[in-house]
């Protein structure tokens, strides 16, 4: 059931910065406005196979099964580290001209789907996180699921667009500041690296 807590939790969930708001931030800062907005894209079409898992009941499955979380860890610790790597290693400036160019809007959105769609904790928060708002004895709980992930997938996508926007907007400093490009790499890379980290610690 939507409802006001429903919006605000969502929200905070939202806001607290992950590997999509990271990866988001970072495309904004290195390749401008237009390229943060297919990384937008791309994180929030990568919540969709985690939600479509919740409202089918295969969350379950990957809940009690510990092959299939962890071979899922596995795969987004993989690609945590190697965009830290490939990030620390990065010794290109950040262009002032629209540079998506260099990857492509498609690769930019795949990108960032995978981000989101190898972490196993996205299944297991939203199998825990969305019940507790379907309204008790709803005679179709099946559609207030689609319409809270609905809502939670148009507040994710606008949040990131404007993570996105605010990192362009600061995109000019850090562009005539090689200092700040450079530690401003180094942070994206620790931060990545962490996220692997915490993910391949965590348990179930």
């Amino acid at each position: 059931m939507l409802t006001a807590e429903f919006l605000i939790t969502s929200l905070i969930v939202v806001l607290i910065p992950g590997t999509g708001v990271v990866f988001t931030v970072s495309t904004g800062l290195a390749l401008g406005r237009r390229a943060s907005f297919f990384a937008s894209v791309g994180c929030t079409l990568g919540i969709v196979p985690h939600l479509l898992a919740t409202v089918l009941g295969l969350a379950a499955i990957m809940h009690t099964s510990a092959l299939a979380f962890q071979v899922l860890k596995v795969a987004g610790v993989a690609y945590l580290f190697y965009l830290a790597v490939a990030t620390w290693r990065d010794r290109s400036a950040f262009a002032v001209q629209p540079g998506e160019a260099a990857a492509g809007p498609l690769g930019l959105v795949v990108k960032a789907f995978l981000l989101n769609i190898l972490n196993p904790k996205l299944t297991i928060f939203f199998l825990a996180f969305l019940p507790q708002f379907v309204e008790p004895g709803a005679t179709s709980p099946l559609l207030q699921l689609l319409g809270l992930s609905a809502v939670f997938m148009a507040m994710t996508f606008g949040v990131f667009v404007v993570y996105g926007l605010l990192a362009h907007a600061f995109r000019k400093a850090v562009i005539e500041s090689p200092r700040v490009q450079a530690w401003l790499r180094r942070g994206f890379a620790g931060a990545f690296a962490g996220l692997g980290a915490q993910l391949a610690m965590s348990e179930r």
